[in-house]
C-alpha cells in the first residue's frame, strides 16, 4: 500500500545521521515542510523526485552561527538570501547586528522578509552594528534592561546575547562591567552568550572565561592577532583548556581578519577543534574575487587537519544546540522542518587563503540542492 504522496522524495546516496555517522543509500521524504519520512526503501509517491549524484552527501541545511545577515541597520549587513541560502545556509545567527533600540526594524525588515532563517544573538549595545564607531563606545549604549525587555518582546528571534570585548567594540570603555551586565541579562533571559575575548595582555585570558558559564560561545578562536589561543610555545593557552572541561563552546568566526591557517593547524593538531564553524559574512567580504561561504570556510578547516565528520557536524547539529530552537532543526529525522542541504566535495584543489595571507589548497563543497522550508533551490529539484 502506497505511503501518502509527498511534496518532494529525495534518493540520497549518503546522510549524516544524528547519532550513526554517515550512512548510504537512504530516501527522505518532504511533505507540507517536514520530512515525513526516511528510510532506505520508501514506498511512497512524490511530485518532485530528486535523484542525487553518487558523490553527494545530503545533511540539515546548514547553520551559520556567527555572520551578519541584516537587510538594514546594520553597517556589516548582507542579504542572507543572496549570500547565504544559495550556498546552502538555511539558518544563520546575527552576531550583534541589532540591539534594543534597532530590533523592531531588523525583525520586520530581515527576520521576517527573510527566505532564510533569520536568529539574532542581540547585542548588549543598544545601537547595535548600527555605528562607524565601536557598538560599546558610548556609555550611554549600554542599557542592560532595555535589551532585557527587547528580548522578552522578540523572544521568538532572539537565541542568544552578544558581545565583543574588543577594543574595536569597546572604545575606550572598561571590558568587564559590559561582560558583567551581558551576563546578567543573558542569566535573566535564560540564554547564552556569543562572546569576543580581549587579548590576554590587556585582560587575563583566565578572568574573561571564568566569568561564562556553560554553553556560552566564544568565537574569533583562529585568529592571530590582536589575541591568539596558542602561547609562545604555541601549545593551548591553558584558560582555553579549562573554560572548555567546563562546558565553555568555540567558535571559528572567521571575518575578515580572524582566521590564520597555523592557529588552525597547530590547535587541531592539538585536539583542540572548534564546535562550531562560521563565516562572519559581512560587506568586508562583498568585494572579495572567491566568494566567502560557508562551505568555503569548510574547506579551509579541512585543509588544516579537521576530519569531515567533525567539519559537518560543525555546522549542523552542533550549531543546533546552542540555538536551542525547534524551528532550526541540526538533524534529518521524521517530524522536523525541511531544511536541508545536498553537498559535492569538489575534486580538484582549490587555493585558499587565510587572513594573513598564507595559501593552503583544500576542495571546496558545492551545495548542488537547497531546500529551506520545504522549498527547494538549485538544480537538484530539475528530476
Amino acid at each position: 500500500m502506497m505511503t501518502p504522496a509527498a511534496d518532494i522524495l529525495i534518493d540520497a546516496p549518503r546522510i549524516l545521521a544524528p547519532e550513526a555517522g554517515f550512512q548510504d543509500n537512504i530516501q527522505l521524504a518532504i511533505r507540507d515542510g517536514r520530512i515525513v519520512a526516511l528510510g532506505s526503501q520508501l514506498q511512497i509517491s512524490a511530485d518532485h523526485h530528486i535523484q542525487l549524484p553518487h558523490d553527494t552527501v545530503l545533511l540539515p541545511g546548514l547553520i551559520d552561527i556567527h555572520a551578519h545577515p541584516a537587510r538594514s541597520g546594520s553597517i556589516y549587513g548582507v542579504d542572507p538570501d543572496q549570500q547565504m541560502l544559495p550556498f546552502g545556509v538555511t539558518s544563520v545567527l546575527s552576531q550583534g547586528d541589532a540591539g534594543s533600540r534597532t530590533i523592531d526594524t531588523f525583525a520586520k525588515e530581515t527576520i521576517r522578509a527573510s527566505q532564510t532563517r533569520v536568529k539574532l544573538a542581540i547585542n548588549i549595545s543598544s545601537v547595535g552594528e548600527s555605528t562607524a564607531e565601536g557598538c560599546l563606545s558610548d556609555p550611554s549604549w549600554l542599557d542592560p534592561d532595555a535589551c532585557l525587555a527587547a528580548i522578552e518582546k522578540h523572544q521568538d528571534h532572539v537565541t542568544a546575547v552578544a558581545v565583543n570585548a574588543s577594543y574595536a567594540a569597546c572604545g575606550e570603555q572598561d571590558p568587564r562591567p559590559i561582560l558583567t551586565a551581558a551576563i546578567k541579562v543573558a542569566r535573566a533571559a535564560g540564554l547564552p552568550l556569543l562572546y569576543g575575548m580581549r587579548p590576554d595582555q590587556e585582560w587575563p585570558f583566565e578572568d574573561q572565561l571564568e566569568k561564562l558559564r556553560p554553553g556560552d560561545l566564544v568565537t574569533y578562536i583562529f585568529r592571530r592577532t590582536p589575541h591568539c589561543i596558542l602561547t609562545s610555545e604555541d601549545t593551548i593557552h591553558p584558560a582555553l583548556l579549562a573554560a572548555r572541561s567546563r562546558g565553555i563552546l568555540f567558535d571559528v568566526g572567521h571575518g575578515c581578519a580572524s582566521f590564520d591557517f597555523e592557529v588552525a593547524r597547530r590547535a587541531i593538531d592539538q585536539g583542540f577543534l572548534p564546535d562550531t564553524i562560521s563565516t562572519d559574512l559581512q560587506q568586508g567580504h562583498l568585494a572579495n574575487p572567491t566568494a566567502h561561504t560557508l562551505p568555503h570556510v569548510m574547506a579551509k578547516l579541512q585543509a588544516a587537519g579537521m576530519e569531515l565528520e567533525a567539519i559537518m557536524r560543525a555546522v549542523t547539529d552542533r550549531p543546533a544546540e546552542y540555538l536551542a530552537d525547534p524551528h532550526v532543526p541540526g538533524w534529518l529525522k521524521v517530524g522536523s522542518p525541511a531544511d536541508l542541504c545536498a553537498l559535492r566535495w569538489g575534486t580538484e584543489p582549490t587555493p585558499l587563503t587565510d587572513t594573513s595571507g598564507t595559501t593552503m589548497e583544500g576542495r571546496v563543497p558545492t551545495a548542488l540542492l537547497v531546500i529551506c522550508r520545504g522549498k527547494a533551490h538549485g538544480p537538484g529539484l530539475a528530476g
